[in-house]
């Protein structure tokens, strides 16, 4: 179960990411001290109230690749310059976020 304080610390740090970069799962799960729970921070992510304003396009999976069903995260990610790879998946070695550098 996700709980409301584990959402709360996913949002901040969701926010934290900033334009141009993304974050993985897996990245979230181990910064919030839960590394083995990429999907529990997917569940959180999955429901965001709109009005909380959480950058969520910018969480991918491992690969890079965007969320099944979601054909605007890509576009969101496009328009802040996130770079692609051909087979449709960000290209993380020039995109992933790192959060100790910025």
């Amino acid at each position: 179960m996700v709980t409301e304080e584990f959402q709360n610390l996913i949002y901040s740090l969701v926010r934290a990411i900033p334009r141009g970069r993304v974050a993985t799962y897996g990245q979230l799960a181990l910064l919030a001290g839960y590394p083995e729970r990429s999907r529990m921070v997917g569940r959180a992510l999955r429901d965001v109230p709109r009005n909380l304003k959480v950058p969520c396009h910018r969480v991918v999976n491992a690969a890079g690749r965007c969320a099944p069903g979601w054909a605007e995260q890509a576009i969101l990610l496009r328009r802040e310059h996130v770079v692609f790879r051909p087979n449709g998946n960000v290209d993380l070695d020039q995109c992933l976020w790192d959060c100790f550098e910025e």
